[in-house]
């Protein structure tokens, strides 16, 4: 992608992202830090490999690179994923408080609009454990992307939960709500400490 196709892309996005209209919102905004996330860890695993100096290191970068350009196709994906789960929710609120079958409808769409920022915060705490891995592994030249990828991994996974549980509160269904909440703060409470210390580390690093 040209340089240009790139800047109209990512404006268009930050425009309807700006706009009255119900998507993009907060679930595409964490999946796209999420995938510069995992696109900044492959910058990194790119630039370091080849290097004599990282040698015994290459094989396992080599496996980490596929992984993170695996996860950034996935969480670029679910950018249109998080909208077109939305979207139905939106439409559903304006239906009469009356009309019969409401209720199983608004239900059927909050698990529809929970799914894909369920997804984007699982994909996105895979980028956060890739982001220690390549500050560790990676070149001491590249430490400090290393560190932005582990600060947008966290952004990342911390928006992502917010969108899961901007609908999880409103279920009816709670067995259902309380098993995505579990899900999401084990993760939270694993992954964030990554994050932060993987940060903390760089910053030391360049101090």
């Amino acid at each position: 992608m040209s340089e240009s196709m790139l800047k109209s892309d990512l404006t268009e996005f930050a425009s309807a992202l700006a706009s009255s209209a119900p998507v993009p919102g907060g679930g595409g905004a964490a999946a796209l830090a999420g995938a510069l996330a995992a696109a900044l860890g492959s910058m990194v695993g790119n630039l370091t490999v080849g290097k004599k100096k990282y040698k015994d290191n290459e094989p396992r970068l080599i496996e980490m690179n596929a992984a993170a350009e695996t996860l950034r196709a996935d969480l670029l994906r679910q950018i249109d994923a998080d909208a077109e789960g939305f979207e139905p929710l939106s439409k559903a609120y304006g239906i009469p408080k009356d009309e019969p079958g409401r209720d199983e409808t608004l239900e059927k769409c909050l698990h529809m609009a929970a799914a894909a920022p369920m997804e984007i915060l699982r994909l996105s705490c895979d980028a956060v454990a890739l982001a220690e891995e390549y500050a560790r592994l990676g070149s001491k030249l590249m430490i400090s992307d290393a560190g932005c990828a582990a600060a947008l991994g966290e952004a990342a996974i911390r928006a992502a939960a917010l969108n899961v549980r901007v609908n999880t509160r409103l279920m009816k269904d709670r067995d259902y709500a309380e098993t995505m909440n579990q899900e999401l703060e084990e993760r939270l409470q694993k992954y964030i400490p990554v994050a932060k210390e993987t940060y903390s580390i760089v910053e030391g690093e360049l101090a």
